[in-house]
């Protein structure tokens, strides 16, 4: 156990690899533009969606590069802004292991700590997810780039989109065939601000996503907008750096029990998402946003066990005020009075936060511009939800106005209502990751193809070396004629 078990592991893992022959051969051509490489798969976006496409790709034979803003080691949300205490997800989900027995958390878990550990074992915790996520990418040899930021993308005639780079050598315009966006839950947009916070001064208050000292919150009174996951989390995380009191403020009347999206995860859902009719598709998105997820049991433990935590149901916000230093938060059952204001308030589909897709976003064709719900299903963020065709790539609204569009591809949260949950959630990640790699390698062939034919008709390594037998005499063998 320990590194000798996790060298073993990694031992195991190379043969496993190895007989799976993974990495596939190359066999896309070269293609350059203007004296310039041009790389077949750009991915942005190098946390665990990311890099279970990377590595889904390398099954295929199709190379990838990942890009990430975020320094090496620091990808995604686990080690930065998530401050749950462990996964929501039993343990026993997969995530990007691609159907790789050694690649799993589990292995990677058991060859340090052992089987007895592993049972012992109730979820997984935040911190040794990105540690494993770490080890994911080495032991898969992605080919990350970090401190590498997408400043625009944009899609253009020709097989080709260009995607602006900053990075720490300087500003640089790269070349891709296709390119993959891993962005993760607010993959298109932001955290979902409420109306009433405008003119609220910035250094009073934060969402829940933002990058946040929560020790500046030590002797202070703390608001919560919101109920769920992530307001329990930041709640949980500001009462154990010392908060005053912490107060959760929520518009509904009591708090939801059932986790409605669990009875979602079956097999032939993640499989059979994408075929169904609109009206299915729609209501069963819509049903489990409606019904709204509860937050974790443990998560709402962490808050309740503070004797200074207080719950209040009922109290839709109606304005928020600045009188000096305080925040006055007025709400359906009366004004409350915080120093520090956490909003939990989810995300929403919001291209304006995203400026480096500005070339393309208002060519996007979406749900709502498909599909009318019946009067009771309406949904901003279903509507929202780019329609996406069945590689995750995007559409245009009207036909020809965006060349090169669908040379893009969604692969994170707002992909949901299109495909299923595959495309960000540990669950599903693997299948979403082989759909995406699968379908891309299909585009890859049928725009190649003429030169794939060229390459059949010049093969020519000979099977047979002439010295396998010499031709009969015939005419020693057949019957005499009549």
């Amino acid at each position: 156990m320990g590194m000798a078990g996790l060298a073993a592991l990694e031992e195991r893992l190379a043969h496993d690899l190895l007989t799976l022959n993974w990495r596939a051969r190359p066999w896309l051509p070269a293609r350059s533009h203007g004296g310039q490489d041009v790389i077949d798969v750009l991915v942005i976006g190098a946390g665990q969606a990311g890099l279970a496409a990377g590595m889904a790709l390398a099954q295929q034979g199709v190379a990838a590069v990942l890009l990430d803003r975020a320094p090496a080691d620091y990808e995604g949300p686990w080690a930065t802004t998530a401050r749950m205490e462990t996964l929501r997800s039993p343990k026993e989900l997969t995530g990007p292991a691609l159907g790789v027995p050694s690649l799993t958390f589990r292995a990677w878990f058991e060859a340090q700590w052992g089987r007895e550990a592993w049972d012992a074992l109730d979820k997984i915790p935040r911190l040794q997810w990105m540690d494993y996520l770490r080890w994911y990418r080495r032991v898969t040899g992605a080919d990350v780039r970090n401190e590498h930021a997408a400043t625009a993308v944009r899609p253009r005639a020709g097989g080709l989109v260009e995607v602006d780079v900053q990075a720490p050598a300087g500003h640089a315009t790269w070349l891709a065939r296709r390119v993959v966006l891993a962005t993760g839950r607010d993959g298109l947009g932001g955290p979902q601000i409420p109306p009433f916070m405008q003119g609220v001064e910035r250094g009073l208050w934060a969402h829940s996503s933002d990058v946040l000292d929560y020790a500046t919150l030590a002797g202070r009174r703390v608001g919560v907008i919101g109920m769920g996951s992530s307001a329990m989390d930041s709640a949980g995380t500001a009462l154990e750096c010392g908060a005053a009191s912490v107060d959760l403020i929520a518009r509904r009347a009591a708090m939801p029990t059932v986790n409605k999206s669990k009875g979602s995860g079956v097999p032939g859902l993640t499989q059979g998402h994408y075929d169904l009719p609109d009206a299915w598709k729609w209501r069963i998105r819509h049903y489990i946003n409606a019904q709204q997820v509860p937050p974790p049991h443990g998560s709402t433990l962490r808050v309740s066990r503070h004797a200074n935590a207080f719950f209040h149901f009922g109290c839709a916000v109606h304005a928020v005020a600045q009188a000096g230093r305080e925040l006055r938060v007025a709400t359906a059952r009366g004004t409350f009075a915080f120093d520090f204001l956490i909003l939990a308030t989810g995300f929403a589909i919001d291209w304006a936060q995203n400026p480096e897709f500005a070339p393309f976003a208002r060519h996007v064709r979406t749900w709502g511009e498909r599909y009318r719900p019946p009067q009771g299903e309406e949904d901003r963020e279903l509507s929202d939800s780019p329609d996406l065709g069945p590689v995750f790539e995007f559409q245009e609204k009207a036909p020809g106005a965006c060349p090169g569009l669908d040379r893009i591809h969604c692969f994170c949260y707002p992909a949901a209502l299109s495909h299923g949950t595959v495309s960000g959630d540990i669950p599903a990640i693997s299948d979403g990751a082989r759909r995406l790699a699968s379908g891309i390698a299909g585009l890859f062939y049928r725009e190649d193809v003429e030169q794939h034919y060229a390459a059949l008709q010049s093969y020519a390594e000979p099977e047979l070396l002439g010295d396998e037998g010499t031709p009969a005499d015939t005419s020693q063998r057949i019957l005499p004629s009549p």
